[in-house]
């Protein structure tokens, strides 16, 4: 080996060896340094544990969820049952305890079945058609549904639309009119019936002066006698539409078909609170007893051609009518409506029961039962 050479194999220089025997002495910023005590404690711990493999570089691990079946199923539970409401929204009321509020929609064709039966509730001033099905019907021309006009026979669509809009108010005139409801002879409504056709004429000359059963007055209009019943409020349920087809002679024949609800109570339960002196409706307690009088009237109606058969412009002829009622009254007619107050139903099968709010079969009762005084299921 010769002077300033390395051993065999190495090839170091001298000034190589020297800076590095330097920097062995004075350490560099890059040589290893003993480790602290809190290093050691760490490493000592973490050899204790198992190895985990090695963590990702900003790696998130989000916890595991809790497992919570009872959540769950209550949920599901919750979802099914809007589910059914949305599709069957009568069954709200009889799931939660509350009758079904939803007003039903107009009434287009004849309803396949009877309403629901409400709960039980005794009517009062503030709610007196609670407990009937009529609590969520319209309240007078309202709940009376008119088509849409159409030509028909003589008529031009226009026309018939008018004549739908008159017979609509003859209901009104004969039906809701706050002074005929006390008795007050019916002149709007006598207004719109040809004065040509003399069969009715007749009856409006001698129902209003003697009362007969073939010369009523109830036959086409509601009346109660003030001195006996007074109504409830300001408003009267109804539900009913109108139909029109092409009727005899081309006339444009009308069908009215209209449930009527009428609460009352006695006169002089009011005549203690304070009769008006114009005969006007006056206030109920809370202790009067109130009875609904329900009413279903069918009226038929032609508008005749004038070229055809004589009749006054703006009026029509009575084809037929007819009407059916439950409390109000029995016995001999005597022109007005007479709610049962105080009177305990009959209850010994010797009366013929009658749903009044079944609006599915046409109007009329069995003939066997038709001089009978039938007894409402339901008011």
């Amino acid at each position: 080996m010769g002077a300033g050479t390395e051993p065999e194999g190495s090839s170091r220089s001298d000034e190589e060896w020297e800076r590095f025997l330097r920097e062995s002495v004075a350490g560099t910023a890059d040589a290893p340094k003993e480790p602290s005590a809190r290093a050691r404690d760490v490493a000592k711990r973490l050899r204790s544990e198992p190895d985990r493999g090695p963590e990702p570089w900003r790696a998130y691990t989000p916890a595991r969820p809790k497992r919570r079946t009872g959540w769950y199923v209550a949920g599901l539970a919750a979802s099914l049952v809007l589910l059914v409401l949305a599709f069957v929204p009568g069954l709200a009321g009889g799931l939660f305890g509350g009758a079904d509020t939803s007003p039903p929609t107009a009434e287009t064709e004849r309803p396949t079945q009877a309403p629901p039966v409400e709960a039980a509730q005794r009517p009062t001033a503030d709610e007196p058609f609670r407990g009937s099905p009529a609590v969520n019907w319209a309240s007078g021309a309202a709940g009376i549904t008119v088509p849409k006009a159409g030509r028909t026979g003589w008529m031009s669509a226009a026309e018939v639309g008018r004549a739908l809009t008159r017979s609509r108010d003859f209901l009104v005139a004969s039906a809701l009119d706050r002074g005929v409801l006390r008795g007050e002879r019916p002149e709007k409504a006598i207004a719109l019936i040809n004065p040509y056709q003399k069969d009715v004429q007749t009856l409006l000359k001698t129902a209003f002066r003697t009362p007969s059963e073939k010369y009523d007055p109830l036959l086409l209009f509601s009346r109660f006698q003030p001195s006996r019943a007074h109504l409830v409020g300001d408003v009267v349920k109804t539900r009913g539409r109108l139909t029109y087809e092409e009727g005899e002679q081309g006339a444009l024949q009308v069908t009215a078909d209209v449930t009527f609800v009428y609460p009352v109570t006695r006169a002089d339960a009011s005549d203690a609170d304070g009769d008006d002196a114009d005969g006007g409706d006056d206030a109920v307690s809370e202790d009067d007893e109130i009875v609904r009088t329900i009413v279903r009237r069918e009226l038929v109606m032609s508008w005749d051609d004038p070229d055809k058969v004589i009749t006054e412009p703006g009026t029509f002829s009575i084809v037929s009518y007819k009407y059916d009622m439950t409390n109000g009254g029995c016995g001999a007619p005597t022109g007005y409506f007479t709610p049962p107050f105080g009177t305990a139903p009959q209850t010994d099968g010797s009366v013929t029961e009658v749903d009044p709010y079944d609006r599915s079969a046409p109007l009329g009762r069995p003939e066997s039962a038709e001089d009978e005084c039938g007894r409402a299921t339901r008011s």
